[in-house]
């Protein structure tokens, strides 16, 4: 407990030193300041990095999630792809509509997840994504995801595919 709040104590002053000397502290070196309107300085463009940053931290960066925690696991996510309503699905979820991506980054996660760690889950001959479709499916939010999900597994069931 001791050593956390001297932690802790050594951060605020450091910020606070910082914030009077243009962002640079002589202990802690060049900081961010705090505001709350930071734009980010870590623009990316690649659908992986999107992933990263905004999905691997519920969905961890292998995508195995934590199904304990209803957090899926994005290596199956194919197989959402194989009953009717699946596709539109899985980008309607809360997770894809509060990402903060817009609809073609959407779209190029989408498309790269399926092509790399969801690939043994695809259906053969699957359409990639388009940032139309997925404007389109993003316009009809999910009233009850729960019961959206347990109709898709039924019909999974149904069809004989493993969907969890």
């Amino acid at each position: 407990m001791r050593h956390s709040t001297l932690c802790l104590l050594v951060l605020l002053l450091g910020t606070a030193r910082a914030m009077a000397a243009d962002g640079v502290d002589m202990v802690l070196g060049r900081i961010v300041l705090p505001r709350g309107d930071a734009p980010s300085v870590a623009t990316t463009t690649s659908p992986r990095a999107h992933y990263v940053l905004h999905c691997a931290g519920c969905h961890r960066v292998d995508g195995a999630g934590a199904p304990e925690k209803y957090v899926p696991d994005l290596r199956q996510l194919g197989s959402f792809l194989r009953v009717d309503g699946g596709r539109l699905f899985v980008v309607q979820v809360p997770g894809v509509m509060g990402s903060g991506l817009d609809d073609r980054q959407v779209a190029e996660v989408m498309n790269w997840l399926l092509g790399t760690m969801a690939r043994a889950s695809l259906p053969e001959a699957t359409a990639p994504y388009t940032a139309d479709e997925v404007g389109r499916a993003r316009s009809q939010p999910l009233i009850d995801v729960a019961a959206a999900r347990a109709r898709l597994v039924q019909q999974a069931r149904e069809r004989g595919v493993a969907l969890q």
